[in-house]
């Protein structure tokens, strides 16, 4: 209770839409209340039949040291004639069978049923548990599904502008904090209210006063519980700043352990680290002893709850007005009754953080998505790539143009480069042909159909495309070339490999095309990287190619190799490169020259340069010798 959890922003909204979803559940959830019913009133019948089991060998006991041959009105009166009237009194509301001993018999009968009592309560707990704990992932299930479901329909501009670490976090962590959440809460929450209540009316029904007296300790401990959860609650939450601050400075310094080295920065890294480390353990210890003050506190008023109950008790078997067992009874209800009110304040608690959990994963699903499909799609029978742009204008924010009445005419087998400086357009561009963003105005037709028209499936299946960053995934080198083409055969993903100069390194590894990469391929150099991702680029086939700055990380030699085989993959196909090092774009058949969002110039590579206009600019800026003082 002294930990701080994220607060939901409109709980109330957020729980009914999370119930909502158990709504498909109903039946199952109705067959878990009617359960937990159950086994919440054996669980309360428990201490009452060990009551009366106590108040039969009481009852036996006392029995026994009567004289045999009266009955319990002859002794009760032989006690008042002798002045023992409060004696009287507790045997008058006793049953009793004078000069006999304990029943055993009786008493056996009555122990076995509390024994099966119990026990029918845990089986009637574990099924409920157990069928709750179905409902809930099955919702879960669901709920992944949902959100794996809306990514692939959300627009490329989402994540553009939501950090991946935090979606990630959203489609992992988020939805397993609501599972959780859902599993400890609900059949908790149900069978915590129930025990409150059914041990209040068997408190009640036992003894009003006893009753009235274990209740004034209930908000003595909920104050003190308050107040000591407040004074931990800031240390927790110091805790937690120095922890992130201490393994932000730890993993800064590995990360740049060669630079703290060379600049001889470790005597001030070790103080900086000592300094944070030594204000998380003043933290952390605060947050420890006032947080375990709380167990303490709450055993205390239990236990000045357990001598007044005794006490009060006491006197009142004494005097006749309660039975032994009945007291014996409260007293383990009383017990029981504190320990639901403080699962309840948890449950609370942990319930905010799943709500606060179940709000980010709704923020997910409540996202627009990509305009659908058309429903009567058309697509070029043989796609050769002939592209047109006619009149398109798109911007990412309204009132910031970016392309404005771009016009482009690209023919069949002919090679597009795109050239221009930071900003100017290029990959905004092929963004646009692949309809990763929708235009303000305008079309762009595939060989003369609207690609507004086709799906976006189709569309795509006509690209293929090669990027700065290279993105492979864990498996074997074979799977990763034959990402795009999965059913391919042998012979043409090894001259894919080969065209894009892969067999040759991929040979002389262990394994060879089996080799498994992890996650980021760190067993590859970043050349080698590159290299796989052109080959799955030609192996896919497709009538349209996209190198956005695909040599980057090739060495010259490698780059020039690579060149000239693309050069032979591109003949009868469409081909756009997008490239910064303008030597790499010379044999072009176009160069498209943007800035600001325009084409400012367009032709050949010699053509470009005898003009002396913009392209001229760039490409001399790139080639040009530095000049400066003393040089």
């Amino acid at each position: 209770m002294g930990m701080p959890v994220a607060k939901a922003k409109d709980f109330r909204t957020s729980l009914r839409r999370l119930l909502g979803r158990l709504r498909p559940h109903r039946l199952a959830i109705l067959f878990v209340v009617l359960l937990a019913v159950v086994g919440v009133a054996l669980t309360i019948a428990g201490p009452k039949l060990l009551g009366n089991a106590t108040q039969r060998v009481f009852e036996g006991v006392v029995s026994r040291e009567l004289p045999a041959g009266v009955t319990k009105e002859q002794a009760v009166a032989a006690l008042r004639a002798q002045g023992e009237g409060r004696r009287a009194d507790m045997l008058a509301s006793m049953q009793l069978t004078p000069g006999h001993g304990v029943d055993f018999t009786a008493l056996g009968r009555l122990l076995l049923l509390v024994v099966g009592v119990y026990l029918l309560s845990a089986v009637f707990s574990w099924i409920s548990g157990y069928l709750m704990a179905g409902v809930t992932q099955r919702m879960v299930y669901t709920l992944r599904e949902d959100v794996d479901t809306k990514l692939g329909r959300l627009p490329l501009s989402y994540f553009d502008t939501h950090a991946r670490g935090d979606l990630l976090s959203r489609v992992t962590n988020d939805i397993d904090n609501i599972a959780m959440t859902l599993q400890q809460t609900l059949t908790q929450m149900i069978t915590s209210l129930l025990m409150v209540v059914g041990v209040l009316a068997m408190m009640v029904w036992i003894s009003p006063l006893l009753a009235l007296v274990a209740l004034v300790t209930v908000p003595l401990s909920i104050l003190v519980t308050v107040r000591i959860a407040k004074r931990s609650q800031k240390q927790f939450a110091a805790q937690w700043r120095w922890t992130g601050t201490l393994n932000g400075h730890v993993e800064e310094m590995f990360a740049g352990h060669d630079l703290v080295k060379v600049y001889g920065h470790t005597d001030r890294a070790v103080a900086e680290f000592d300094e944070a480390n030594d204000r998380l353990y003043a933290a952390s210890f605060r947050a420890q002893f006032i947080s375990g003050i709380i167990q303490p506190a709450m055993n205390i008023i239990g236990n000045l709850n357990y001598v007044a109950i005794a006490v009060i008790g006491g006197f009142r078997v004494a005097s006749g007005t309660i039975s032994l067992g009945d007291v014996q009874a409260f007293i383990q209800y009383s017990r029981q009754f504190t320990m639901p009110i403080t699962q309840v304040a948890g449950i609370v608690n942990l319930l905010q953080s799943g709500i606060a959990s179940a709000e980010r994963v709704f923020e997910v699903l409540d996202e627009p998505e990509e305009i659908p499909d058309t429903t009567r799609p058309r697509s070029p029978a043989v796609p050769r790539g002939r592209i047109t742009l006619e009149g398109v204008s798109f911007r990412y924010v309204p009132d910031t143009p970016l392309i404005e009445d771009l016009d482009l005419e690209v023919e069949p087998g002919h090679t597009v480069a795109i050239v221009g400086p930071t900003g100017a357009g290029k990959t905004t561009l092929v963004n646009l042909l692949m309809r990763f963003y929708e235009i303000d105005r305008g079309r762009i037709t595939l060989d003369g159909v609207d690609i507004r028209e086709m799906t976006r499936d189709d569309l795509r299946g006509t690209f293929g495309m090669v990027l700065q960053d290279t993105w492979l995934f864990g498996g074997t080198i074979r799977e990763n070339i034959a990402y795009g083409a999965p059913d391919v055969g042998e012979r043409r993903l090894l001259a894919a490999a080969r065209a894009a100069y892969v067999d040759h390194f991929v040979r002389t590894l262990p394994d060879g095309y089996d080799t498994v990469l992890d996650e980021e391929a760190s067993n590859l150099s970043a050349g080698e990287r590159q290299l796989l991702t052109i080959a799955r680029a030609f192996l896919a086939d497709p009538a349209v190619l996209i190198l956005d700055e695909a040599t980057s990380s090739v060495d010259t030699r490698t780059e020039m190799l690579i060149q000239k085989a693309m050069a032979k993959l591109r003949q009868g196909r469409t081909g756009f490169v997008i490239a910064h090092r303008l030597s790499t774009v010379r044999d072009a058949d176009t160069i498209l020259v943007m800035d600001g969002g325009r084409i400012v110039e367009q032709g050949a590579h010699q053509a470009l340069l005898d003009r002396g206009g913009f392209y001229h600019d760039l490409y001399r800026s790139q080639f040009a010798e530095p000049v400066g003082e003393g040089v």
